[in-house]
């Protein structure tokens, strides 16, 4: 016999969404999911909650100074301009760079100002152009407060594979895996199911913003609906959401490529998401105190 989320969230006394959050992170044993309808089997335990408190005060700092960044807004348009110029560069170079984009700092911003690198690839060039593209095609889905949907993702996908037109939107067909990674992507025929689930369960996720941006990172990469582009395009999602819920975007370096890697091994291999949420969450504590500082200037 199996219960259903509402007679689970009954009889461990939380609420519906933390259940289906449990059921999504693979925390509660024998859980399983008939279309977008979780069952538990009867006899499962309450999972213990699994949250860090040094995660939580992170968070809490996170916070209040969201908080007091409000307390600051509205910012005039050229002040949003700005901080998205100086941003968008570094950002650019890093997210590339993390997939293997040859340009240096300095070439991404030559290249983003209409130049041309001697002895560079022409798809470095266009994967810079194409990204800068993408982040300022976000920056106007986040002034209309776009949903996040299937759409969204490929139109962004769009502009990222710029150097790839039969790529570009496009899920991929064919199967395929990724080197030294703990998870293998999922098959073609399932991607867009995966997908839509996928948004279903980021859509009714109830904790806070980096925790459930975290999950959602790690579940895109992992069904890697693309035949390329899957890593920026998902760094991009991940700030489109900050964006939309009043944060700064965050750049993960390249030289903290590592641990953002092992992040996502920590989660494959020990449903332990805590390593990408404090990744995320000390980059956006960090990106904050940045912004704050500016607007005192």
């Amino acid at each position: 016999m199996a219960m259903n989320v509402k007679q689970a969230s009954e009889k461990w006394n939380i609420s519906d969404r933390r259940v289906r959050t449990l059921c999504v992170n693979g925390q509660i044993d024998g859980a399983y999911r008939i279309g977008k309808i979780w069952y538990i089997p009867d006899g499962a335990e309450k999972p213990k909650d699994g949250r860090i408190k040094a995660k939580e005060s992170l968070i809490s700092l996170i916070e209040k100074k969201k908080a007091e960044l409000d307390s600051r807004r509205p910012l005039t348009e050229g002040e949003v301009q700005r901080l998205y110029e100086d941003f968008m560069i570094e950002y650019t170079y890093n997210s590339n760079a993390i997939e293997g984009n040859t340009l240096t700092l300095r070439e991404t911003d030559m290249v983003l100002r209409g130049l041309t690198i001697d002895q560079k690839p022409l798809k470095d060039h266009m994967e810079a152009v194409g990204h800068k593209d993408a982040f300022y095609f976000m920056a106007q889905l986040v002034k209309e407060n776009a949903q996040l949907t299937e759409y969204v993702i490929k139109q962004i996908h769009s502009l990222v594979l710029v150097d790839k037109p039969m790529d570009k939107g496009t899920y991929r067909k064919v199967p395929v895996r990724i080197l030294g990674a703990h998870n293998e992507p999922s098959e073609p025929y399932l991607i867009e199911t995966k997908m839509n689930e996928l948004l279903l369960d980021y859509k009714s996720d109830d904790r806070n913003i980096v925790e459930k941006l975290a999950l959602f990172h790690i579940r895109f990469e992992g069904i890697h609906p693309f035949i390329d582009g899957n890593g920026r395009t998902g760094r991009l999602l991940v700030n489109l959401e900050l964006m939309k819920a009043g944060y700064p975007p965050i750049d993960i370096k390249f030289t903290d490529r590592k641990r953002y890697y092992d992040a996502f091994d920590a989660y494959y291999v020990k449903k332990d998401l805590s390593a990408m949420t404090k990744l995320f969450a000390e980059y956006l504590n960090a990106r904050l105190d940045e912004y704050l500082k500016i607007l005192e200037a």
